[in-house]
């Protein structure tokens, strides 16, 4: 098992990053949706609005760590029988990807410090209660934390649809073109 990407496989870091933020992101799109949709009790939506943020973080920062380890190391080439086109769908939904899965947690950050009821009452931008994090927008600002809150709403409807063209792109070379792309995100080879 490769700790390393090679130009055939992904090491097991990317694999395990990967498949992680990919859990975490599915769960938070379908918390957020929950929330946003179903949650009447204030109680309840204070809870879940608190995990939301905690797992918001944790996939922003294992992000970063992957971007990092990506530029480390060598990127598995895609398969020699793509097209020009389907290679430039292929780069520009994985850049997609990076784009959206930091702007998301940074939106929603920047929507929660900007809140009013956070200065009103009290409300810090928490981690699964270990630490703080900082508030650029002291006291809150109503107009502010709307807009926010649409960039994070339109980047949750774009991270959506990119996510399922990049699963079914997945599902497409393992199935249809019957190459290794999904087999090396899974073992690596």
């Amino acid at each position: 098992m490769s700790v390393r990407n090679t130009k055939e496989g992904w090491g097991w870091p990317a694999r395990l990053i990967h498949w992680s933020v990919s859990l975490m992101i599915l769960g938070l799109l379908g918390v957020g949706f929950f929330m946003a949709n179903f949650v009447d009790d204030i109680g309840l939506q204070f809870t879940l609005t608190q995990i939301h943020k905690s797992w918001g973080f944790t996939v922003f920062v294992l992000v970063l760590i992957r971007m990092v380890w990506r530029f480390m190391n060598p990127t598995p080439q895609l398969p020699a029988a793509m097209s020009p086109v389907e290679r430039g769908l292929a780069h520009g939904g994985h850049l997609a990807l990076y784009v959206l899965m930091l702007a998301m947690p940074l939106s929603g950050w920047l929507m929660s410090s900007a809140s009013p009821l956070q200065e009103l009452y009290g409300i810090k931008n928490k981690v699964f209660s270990l630490f703080e994090m900082p508030d650029p927008f002291v006291p809150g600002s109503k107009e502010l934390e709307d807009v926010f809150a649409n960039i994070h709403y339109f980047c949750a409807i774009a991270l959506s649809v990119v996510v399922l063209a990049h699963a079914a792109a997945a599902l497409k070379h393992h199935f249809i073109e019957k190459d290794n792309v999904l087999r090396r995100m899974i073992l690596g080879r």
